[in-house]
């Protein structure tokens, strides 16, 4: 028996549950099915792509093995009575941007850059997974090393050729359209365990923002191109409003010191980012567009697996973190 038929047999239990005990005002309901899978778009670049480090000992800091032995109570359910990790059988998950290895599964560990990693898909997954009494499916759109100001710039924000190749100017955006379009018109091939009827996608989560903020002439045009992605976006996608999460490109934490150089334009590239969200800032995206402030999940390199700042210290924990909040972002939005 499929885990979405258990979850409606259920269904009454966790709703009498729920109405005897008082929830917090922001946690959404969890939604009822419809008879529709629910699909979500995750896109970016290498942070998206995923490199949060799951092989490792009790002790071994930032790896998920280490966080699963020093905070069992908020971590071991992700784990078996072995210590292995958990396969979601109600999330479903196509990768045909990893090149020349396409993955497809339900939803575990190493959906990252290796079977040895997660990334935002992770805790995206199960917060969403979690929530829906319907199957979920996350196609995840990422490559490393791309910028929005070049590889995912979209249609509106410039002039330029029909991209054929990678490397050509808008190439990613094009291909985010197309793997979508893709997998939902073929859903027997990329998701033949679904045996249900029909499909609605219904939230785009982006993280992505390295390949930007190290250039300053892309930190000035981000925000405006980023408007100018969420609409293409939509368009191309054919949902008008489809929400939108993004999650800041918070590497280097609240700490930078104060004589980095980059500090002040790192700094505006993650304000930027959030400021799509902000209402009076985009009025048009307001109750549709959510931000997510990563700055608070950044561990130091003594408390992770590497010293690479630009992946977030190959910290599992971070990655988890990270995914887990879009997801509950998204669930907000589209409780509203």
């Amino acid at each position: 028996m499929r885990r979405w038929t258990i979850k409606l047999l259920i269904a009454a239990v966790l709703v009498m549950s729920a109405a005897a005990s008082a929830q917090p005002a922001s946690e959404p309901s969890p939604q009822p099915a419809n008879g529709k899978l629910k699909v979500f778009v995750l896109a970016g670049q290498s942070n998206m792509v995923g490199f949060g480090t799951v092989p490792g000992e009790a002790g071994d800091a930032g790896t998920m093995a280490g966080c699963v032995a020093a905070d069992p109570e908020q971590y071991g359910h992700l784990v078996d009575a072995e210590g292995t990790p958990v396969v979601r059988d109600d999330v479903w998950i196509v990768d045909l941007s990893y090149a020349g290895k396409e993955r497809q599964g339900w939803l575990t560990v190493g959906y990252g850059a290796s079977a040895d990693h997660i990334g935002p898909e992770y805790g995206f997954g199960f917060a969403v997974g979690d929530h829906f009494e319907d199957p979920v499916l996350i196609i995840k759109c990422a490559w490393g090393g791309r910028s929005l100001v070049h590889n995912f710039l979209p249609p509106s924000a410039a002039e330029y050729e029909e991209p054929t190749e990678d490397g050509d100017m808008g190439f990613q955006y094009a291909e985010v359209v197309r793997i979508v379009q893709e997998v939902t018109a073929n859903l027997d091939t990329y998701f033949p365990e679904y045996a249900g009827e029909g499909y609605e996608v219904v939230g785009f989560g982006w993280h992505q923002g390295w390949n930007d903020r190290i250039n300053a002439d892309a930190v000035n045009t981000y925000e405006d191109n980023m408007a100018h992605f969420i609409r293409d976006m939509r368009a191309d996608l054919g949902v008008d409003g489809l929400p939108f999460v993004i999650a800041n490109t918070g590497m280097g934490g609240w700490g930078i010191p104060e004589t980095a150089h980059y500090k002040a334009r790192v700094e505006r590239l993650m304000e930027d980012q959030l400021d799509l969200a902000d209402p009076e800032e985009h009025p048009a995206f307001a109750g549709t567009v959510a931000g997510v402030e990563t700055r608070d999940f950044w561990r130091p390199h003594d408390e992770s697996p590497s010293n690479q700042e630009y992946h977030w210290n190959r910290n599992w924990e971070t990655y988890y973190l990270i995914g887990t909040a879009m997801g509950e972002a998204i669930l907000e939005l589209l409780a509203d």
